[in-house]
């Protein structure tokens, strides 16, 4: 089993920056994958980013370039830092987790609200 939690979120201007952070703990050998999701009110849960065990990181096109995703291994902790943030941006964002990355996760945190607004 793996527990996830997120945090960071908050509310934010356009323009502005946060960073996420998603702690991972529980049972589990070896690296493990996270991602990044998100779902805006009223739309469907949207892939954001990436973090393999290996490999570099992969993000969605909505938010490449603004987005930056990193992880501590020895804290087993994965980060989402957003730069240059707009409205669309808003939503509750999720980290998900496990052995290995693709869809469908088994592991979920609970989500953190990010809203920006001016």
């Amino acid at each position: 089993q793996v527990q996830l939690v997120e945090s960071g979120g908050g509310s934010v201007q356009p323009g502005g920056s946060l960073r996420l952070s998603c702690a991972a703990s529980g049972t589990f050998s070896g690296r493990i994958c996270m991602a990044w999701f998100r779902r805006a009110p009223g739309k469907e849960r949207e892939w954001v980013a990436t973090i393999p065990t290996q490999d570099i990181p992969s993000y969605a096109t909505s938010v490449k370039g603004r987005f930056a995703v990193s992880k501590d291994n020895a804290k087993n902790t994965a980060y989402l830092q957003m730069n240059n943030l707009n409205p669309e941006d808003t939503a509750m964002y999720y980290c998900a987790a496990d052995k290995t990355c693709g869809s469908p996760y088994p592991y979920w945190g609970q989500g953190t609200q990010v809203t920006v607004s001016s």
